[in-house]
């Protein structure tokens, strides 16, 4: 009954959505892929508001039902029966009354289960497509027949796209790449491969005072190098949405000084490599939002490099939603975490893999993010350098709280909401 009334409430949100679309004809960029939609939706939402006035999907709303809120402009009223009647009253005065509707929406999109991206390509037409990592092994993959599956419904919104609209593509990816070729569109590039269009190099971290407070990289278009920088946050991955959207602003006209001009006041989400201050004169990365395969690797070659190190603790929480994928995975993600850690902190019965990876490693394991939180600020050491990453339902959240040396610093992180907070 739960499902009948879902698939009924989202079938009229998007009958709803799909004809303010029809009436006020913004442009539409879609945003889809497995790694970092949110970050490159952010900074290109950043970037192309110096020419439009754009409306960005809030936070991760990217389903079905998500997206229609961002195109009426309001926020989730989950299960809040007087929000749900703000959301419609909402919706209707677009339609009947006089507004100054936004020229430009930046959407992201992500898909669950199969057909999701074909129901959200219902409500509108992109007229730009971006698309971010599709990886071998994706989040969400035990839903799907095949990791193809997923990589093919995620690149699916490109498909829609008309002749010469902007189609832009990570040029390290090999399945987008190859997907490219079937669609009409005008592609563009980006990434660190020498044959990107917005070509990223020399990344680093960035230091001031001898302690990190984000990365840095030169970036090249049309052959004109310039500096890039995130403040915050750590990790090549932090760098990618940066290039995403100047390559976005490249193709609407935002010329490449007036991109980073914006950028400069565009930080990560929270849980995106956020950098904090942690107790005993540690350093906490927060990449606690959620956990896929090649996040978690990327998430663990940045704990590997980062500089000033005593010891490197990774605190690594259950990889959820891989099927028949899960222990392969969590066995592969747990040779790499040895050979990037000193410390390894295992959260949840999946995460045990990591536990066993080394018998010469410091290790911990904990049922759960509750547990951790309470033993884990007596096991930090001064000069620690501790990553926490896991997926969105193990609330990996709760142990960054735990470890923040500034308690203040808590209301920078992800779930904060009431409605997070009071679920158990």
């Amino acid at each position: 009954m739960k499902n009948f009334f879902k698939t009924i409430i989202a079938f009229c949100l998007r009958v709803l959505a799909r004809t303010v679309v029809r009436r006020y004809h913004p442009r539409i960029v879609m945003i889809s892929g497995s790694v970092g939609k949110t970050s490159t939706k952010d900074a290109v939402a950043t970037v192309l508001a110096e020419h439009f006035l754009v409306r960005k999907s809030e936070k991760s709303f990217n389903t079905e039902l998500g997206i229609p809120f961002t195109i009426f402009g309001v926020e989730n009223p989950w299960l809040n029966f007087f929000a749900w009647i703000k959301v419609v009253k909402s919706a209707l005065a677009l339609l009947l009354l006089p507004n100054h509707y936004p020229n430009m929406l930046v959407l992201e999109t992500g898909a669950d289960c199969p057909g999701d991206l074909s129901r959200i390509l219902k409500i509108a037409t992109p007229d730009m497509v971006i698309i971010t990592r599709l990886p071998e092994i994706s989040v969400h993959v035990e839903a799907y027949a095949s990791p193809e599956a997923v990589r093919e419904e995620e690149f699916s919104p490109a498909y829609a796209l008309r002749v010469t609209a902007p189609l832009i593509i990570p040029a390290d990816d090999s399945y987008a790449l190859d997907s490219a070729v079937r669609s009409p569109a005008h592609i563009i590039s980006y990434g660190i491969s020498d044959d990107a269009n917005v070509r990223i190099s020399d990344i680093n971290f960035l230091e001031e005072n001898g302690k990190v407070v984000g990365m840095k990289a030169n970036v090249n278009v049309d052959n004109k190098n310039e500096k890039i920088f995130v403040l915050g946050s750590v990790g090549k991955i932090q760098l990618l949405p940066i290039a995403a959207a100047i390559a976005a602003g490249n193709a609407f006209g935002v010329t490449i000084q007036e991109a980073l001009k914006a950028l400069e006041t565009y930080e990560p989400p929270a849980g995106r490599g956020r950098i904090f201050a942690g107790k005993n004169n540690s350093v906490v990365i927060d990449d606690s939002y959620n956990a896929s395969p090649v996040a978690v690797e990327e998430a663990l070659s940045t704990l590997k490099t980062f500089p000033h190190a005593k010891r490197r603790v990774a605190v690594l929480g259950d990889m959820l939603e891989l099927g028949r994928y899960s222990v392969m995975e969590h066995g592969r993600i747990a040779s790499i975490a040895a050979d990037s850690s000193d410390v390894i902190v295992a959260i949840g019965i999946r995460s045990r893999a990591f536990a066993f990876a080394s018998k010469k490693h410091e290790v911990f394991s904990f049922n759960n993010s509750k547990d951790a939180a309470l033993a884990l600020p007596y096991i930090v050491q001064e000069g620690d350098v501790i990553l926490v990453k896991g997926s969105q339902s193990i609330r990996m959240e709760r142990v960054v709280e735990a470890l923040l040396a500034n308690p203040s610093d808590a209301s920078r992180l992800v779930r904060q909401e009431k409605r997070w907070k009071e679920k158990v």
